[in-house]
């Protein structure tokens, strides 16, 4: 096996998959507002995609676990290939309807709810057999890959709608996601556990939470950061057309934003491998809830309003780095696929259901006071969610184990062999001397 050209495979594999993903962003509106004339279908691709995920604790619990080699998760991108084409087929032989976005949303949706979460834990996998922290700096390259898309895959588009039109960018999101699922195939991997043998042997999400307590932790952050992502894109939108800057606010903002990513993510696995991770998590979720905090005060300066965005952006990847990291290194074979799983589906659940919510929301406090709550919810997770608040070992109460007490157990069973039982223990019956014994031991216990 040939970890190098496997590690090397799936690297290129997430940029091409992101590449498309994100100039399809562009492009597929507009298709869809040329072909249907509808504004309300422009969103219709998205808000299906999401649904799959909601859904997949149920339907992708024992799926997610046959993901363990890169066949595998080709056949998933083969099928997201499938989704791909069908708006771009259906506006060739004839016209794009609903129907056809809400399936090519509903298929990209169950393979990307699939694919994204079986990537990170394969590619940690490949990296145990490397080293102690090779699969920590594998997922932050890979984060600092996805990032790198935000800046470059706008322009891009735009380009390229300027030039042909957006349908030839569907077209070359199938084809580049179609070229990772070949580049997946030349990978093996290395699994450390085995796939359980039936669905019914996979772990329940909720499960993996309850037995690792920095994920939980860890989780409970990023869905917090995914609820409230809507003040800053909806809100700083929002902010800019009323004050008369439309578009000008949040065009500084994700600009910032996408800058600081991208620094924070080229040092992403230099710095968190050598960082405390849940320590470094809640510290970045805190700093971007400082930022959304600042953003009102600075606003009417574009400069100041991208500098905060900055700020903020650059501590994701670290803090996102560092979630991957308590993942890779605390959970492994299925608890390390459900783990990987649960945090896509809270952290990008909890985004749809803010986007869904964040209008009314921004509509009946204001855009201001909504990016200033926000951040004050993401500093309050960051404190309780982090390591400074747990209860000290030596000041929590301890409940006997059930080894003690089964030693427990011994020590008066051996008692009262002491005192006329014999040593097979066949006879039951009452025994002089025993009953202070079991009354010693109800004390005890």
């Amino acid at each position: 096996m040939n970890n190098g050209r496997d590690i090397a495979a799936m690297l290129t594999t997430t940029f091409v998959t992101w590449m498309g993903q994100r100039t399809t962003a562009v492009a597929l509106p507009l298709v869809a507002l040329a072909e249907t004339g509808s504004a309300w279908s422009t969103g219709l691709v998205g808000g299906a995609v999401g649904l799959p995920m909601l859904a997949s604790p149920w339907w992708a619990r024992g799926l997610r676990q046959r993901l363990t080699s890169g066949r595998a998760l080709a056949w998933v991108l083969a099928v997201q290939v499938t989704g791909l084409l069908v708006v771009p087929v259906a506006a060739a032989v004839g016209t794009v309807g609903a129907p056809h976005l809400a399936a090519a949303g509903l298929v990209t949706g169950c393979a990307t709810a699939l694919s994204g979460p079986a990537q990170r834990a394969l590619l940690s996998d490949i990296g145990d057999s490397l080293g102690a922290t090779v699969a920590t700096r594998l997922l932050t390259w890979q984060d600092f890959l996805h990032r790198s898309t935000m800046i470059l895959a706008p322009p891009v588009a735009g380009w390229a709608v300027a030039a042909a039109g957006p349908l030839p960018l569907l077209w070359a999101e199938a084809v580049g996601v179609g070229a990772g699922a070949l580049l997946l195939l030349t990978v093996r991997g290395a699994v450390s556990v085995a796939p359980p043998d039936r669905p019914a042997d996979a772990p329940a999400l909720r499960h993996v939470l309850a037995r690792h307590a920095d994920i939980r932790r860890a989780v409970t952050m990023s869905g917090v950061g995914g609820l409230v992502w809507f003040a800053f894109t909806l809100g700083l939108a929002i902010l800019g057309a009323q004050t008369g800057r439309p578009g000008l606010l949040i065009s500084a903002g994700m600009t910032g934003y996408g800058l600081g990513s991208l620094a924070g993510a080229l040092l992403a696995p230099l710095l968190v491998p050598r960082m405390p991770a849940l320590a470094t998590m809640a510290t970045g979720w805190a700093l971007l809830g400082v930022a959304f905090m600042v953003l009102p005060a600075v606003a009417s300066s574009l400069v100041l309003l991208g500098c905060v965005a900055a700020a903020g952006g650059f501590c994701m990847p670290l803090g996102i780095g560092a979630l991957n990291r308590l993942i890779s290194t605390q959970s492994s074979g299925p608890d390390r696929r459900a783990a990987f799983a649960v945090e896509s589906l809270v952290h990008d659940g909890a985004v749809s259901i803010g986007l869904l919510a964040g209008g009314a929301v921004i509509g009946a406090v204001g855009a201001g006071p909504t990016l200033v709550a926000a951040g004050v919810a993401q500093v309050a997770v960051a404190l309780l969610a982090g390591p400074w608040l747990r209860i000290p070992r030596r000041f929590r109460l301890r409940r006997p184990s059930r080894v003690a007490m089964d030693e427990g157990r011994g020590d008066v069973r051996a008692a009262a062999g002491g005192l006329g039982t014999t040593a097979t223990g066949a006879g039951r019956g009452r025994v002089p001397g025993t009953d202070g014994a079991r009354r010693q031991h109800a004390q005890a216990r």
